[in-house]
């Protein structure tokens, strides 16, 4: 069994990760966390890790005083996530974090000869030309966990021999499906996480209300699979049972199906490519409806924001995802309305013409910075 790191053991994939490597007695040697070190010493002291990281200095601080009884080593910033995601006993590292903060080390597990196991959306959002270059060049292979992801992924290892002629990418429609811009103008922040299939951390989970997260996926896909965005097709599911699907040129259609939980995308790529039994996680058919409905672009903007950001390429994905981001950070600390998400994006688009050389992941991070700064302005912080 192969040994791993994860970048960002705290959150909902990171915890769902390690319960993975509890059951199935996967090592872990290295985990990172933003500013959780309660819940990190727990794990750090439960999987007898090697190395921790805390992105706070003086958290990273407090924690090496509460392992002082160990033989843990403790690290901060980027570089502590660097040092994880470079760990020389790692065979994968998981991207667990959420957001941009995930792009640099990311590539440095790549430059090391990691398999990769990618949760970090925004990784490959805003760099996948860079990304998809550096894993054939090292010849590393990225695994997608997404659910969605590890549909396609799998219903394309199941027919290698014939290009797909479309990838169906399926959605949940959040909470607010059905709802008008009128009736959005009054929800609240609670009613934003309220998902109503999944577990997931805050900020996905309003990507997910925004269908922001359909548009993060429909671009993650074009670099993971090679496929021109135009035909990648996104179907709202309500029930989260198909997970996503592929059809040829035959008009056959592969779908991957199963209960809407992350443990079962987490587990197949930690031990890709076997399958190992589960004795918990069985879908049953019975008493089940599936419904499947067009996404409401009119109401949901941020699904064509995302794609009009990929289509116009460069810098641009980095504008439109750093926007959302921070937009998504403001409603978050009720400083905006939710309908001033897909506004805020929107604004930037139109406003923010990068002209740095896109092939540098330092003009990434700088739009990222700058886009942030415009969108802090817009609200006069």
């Amino acid at each position: 069994m192969k040994s791993i790191s994860i970048l960002g053991s705290t959150g909902s994939i990171g915890t769902q990760t390690l319960q993975v490597c509890e059951d199935l007695d996967i090592t872990v040697n290295a985990i990172s966390a933003g500013s959780n070190i309660d819940l990190l010493e727990k794990q750090a002291r439960k999987f007898c890790v090697k190395l921790v990281s805390v992105y706070d200095k003086n958290l990273a601080e407090q924690l090496k005083k509460r392992l002082s009884d160990t033989d843990i080593e403790v690290l901060s910033g980027e570089e502590g996530n660097v040092a994880v995601a470079k760990y020389a006993h790692s065979q994968i590292v998981v991207t667990a974090m959420s957001g941009m903060i995930g792009l640099v080390p990311t590539v440095a597990a790549i430059e090391a000869g990691k398999t990769i196991a990618l949760a970090n959306k925004e990784t490959l959002v805003c760099a996948g030309h860079i990304i998809t270059k550096l894993a054939k060049q090292y010849g590393v292979d990225i695994l997608p966990v997404d659910s969605e992801h590890s549909a396609i992924f799998q219903c394309l290892n199941s027919d290698k021999q014939n290009k797909p002629k479309k990838i169906i990418l399926t959605a949940s429609g959040g909470p607010f499906f059905s709802m008008d811009n009128k009736a959005l103008e009054n929800v609240t922040k609670a009613d934003a996480l309220k998902h109503p299939n999944w577990s997931m951390g805050a900020k996905i989970t309003i990507d997910s209300a925004t269908l922001m997260n359909k548009g993060l996926e429909v671009i993650e896909a074009k670099w993971l699979f090679d496929v021109d965005i135009d035909s990648i097709e996104v179907v709202v599911h309500r029930e989260s049972i198909i997970h996503s699907a592929v059809e040829f040129d035959d008009d056959s259609i592969i779908a991957q199906m199963g209960v809407p939980q992350m443990y079962l995308p987490i587990k197949y790529a930690l031990t890709y490519p076997n399958r190992i039994a589960s004795s918990n996680h069985r879908l049953s058919f019975f008493n089940k409806t599936l419904t499947f409905f067009e996404p409401d672009r009119t109401t949901f903007k941020c699904l064509d924001l995302a794609v009009k950001a990929s289509k116009l390429g460069g810098l641009y994905p980095t504008v439109m995802n750093a926007a959302n981001e921070q937009a998504v950070e403001l409603f978050l600390n009720d400083k905006i309305k939710f309908t001033y998400i897909a506004k805020i994006i929107e604004n930037a688009l139109d406003n923010i013409s990068p002209k740095y050389d896109p092939d540098l992941i330092e003009s990434i991070i700088l739009t990222d910075r700058l886009t942030r700064q415009y969108v802090l302005s817009l609200i006069g912080e």
